[in-house]
């Protein structure tokens, strides 16, 4: 199939979703609806950092205008949005109106997003990452199913050493406190992200005036933060409250090999606990994960490696690619 792909520019995970897509044998076009040109690019940046209902409401019809364009243009046999609550309702109109198979993947709580039924209505799937808001639009008639996020076995990533636990992504305040409760323990640790990062720039663009108090890097490229997780000692994935689906870094670290620990029991739906990934419930627990991958390289190894086999059989985007496409056969 042809198949156009609406996607914000998040991390790169677009050049992921095409190109799983792709090793299916079909044929993508790419459409990055909130980095389509300076201008598209510029109006999103300031929709995200003033408060004003004028430039939020420029930023999403030049969005809309310029995935209309996209959608003229390509002619597609199906359309896959990628979160797209920020296109307008002449967006779903028009995909209502083109007659192609047409699916929505959700990788947010549907609280996060600017969402409506009757909006959702208008795809023939609604993919959701999460489990809970996925049951909860079956329930009210609404074409909707779990999808997991995945891991991109596509990307090229070199190892990077380092004897210590890592933390790549936002830094909110339950994710500072247990890399500080590693650090008061004696245990190396380092957090990446422009959230974390002292870089004059990044403080001010961030507003995170004060420190972590543990050492912090800028942001990185998805290669490199593979390549930072593959070679720590372990990787802290620090989900919180108010999030039902498990987050990319959920597959991502045991798919590269990286040791991975969890603050969610029911990663158990994926991975097997203790053999496949590490669970933590408890500082103490989550310490003591630590203190033994330090003492018993062999235990941790091997918890890397059935992480790694279980990702790459089970949980790769090319596997939920195919059940995207599944749907439209």
């Amino acid at each position: 199939m042809r198949i156009l792909l609406v996607s914000p520019a998040f991390h790169g995970y677009w050049r992921a979703i095409a190109g799983a897509l792709q090793t299916l044998g079909h044929d993508v076009v790419t459409h990055r609806y909130d980095d389509a040109g300076r201008r598209q690019h510029l109006l999103t940046v300031l929709a995200h950092r003033v408060p004003s209902e004028r430039v939020a409401s420029a930023a999403a019809e030049s969005m809309t205008d310029h995935a209309l364009t996209a959608l003229h243009e390509a002619r597609p046999d199906a359309v896959l949005v990628v979160k797209g609550d920020a296109l307008t309702a002449r967006w779903w109109d028009a995909l209502a109106s083109s007659g192609t198979r047409t699916a929505a993947w959700l990788y947010d709580e549907l609280e996060r997003m600017s969402y409506d039924d009757a909006t959702l209505g208008v795809v023939d799937t609604v993919f959701s990452y999460s489990k809970g808001d996925a049951a909860a639009l079956a329930e009210r008639g609404l074409p909707a199913v779990h999808l997991p996020d995945g891991f991109d076995s596509l990307a090229a990533y070199t190892p990077q050493p380092r004897g210590l636990v890592n933390f790549v992504g936002a830094r909110y305040p339950e994710r500072e406190r247990l890399m500080r409760v590693l650090s008061a323990r004696g245990i190396p640790v380092a957090a990446w992200g422009r959230e974390w990062s002292r870089n004059p720039w990044d403080v001010l663009r961030t507003r995170k005036w004060k420190g972590a108090g543990i050492p912090a890097h800028g942001d990185l490229s998805r290669n490199d933060y593979y390549g930072v997780m593959a070679g720590s000692l372990a990787t802290l994935n620090v989900h919180g409250n108010g999030h039902d689906g498990l987050s990319m870094r959920t597959f991502e670290a045991p798919g590269v090999g990286g040791l991975q620990l969890i603050d969610r029991p029911d990663v158990a739906d994926h991975y097997d606990v203790g053999t496949e990934t590490l669970v933590f419930t408890s500082d103490d627990e989550l310490v003591d994960h630590v203190q033994r991958a330090q003492r018993e390289p062999g235990w941790a190894r091997s918890i890397r490696e059935a992480g790694r086999r279980r990702t790459l059989a089970e949980h790769t985007l090319v596997h939920r690619m195919q059940e995207v496409v599944r749907r439209w056969a």
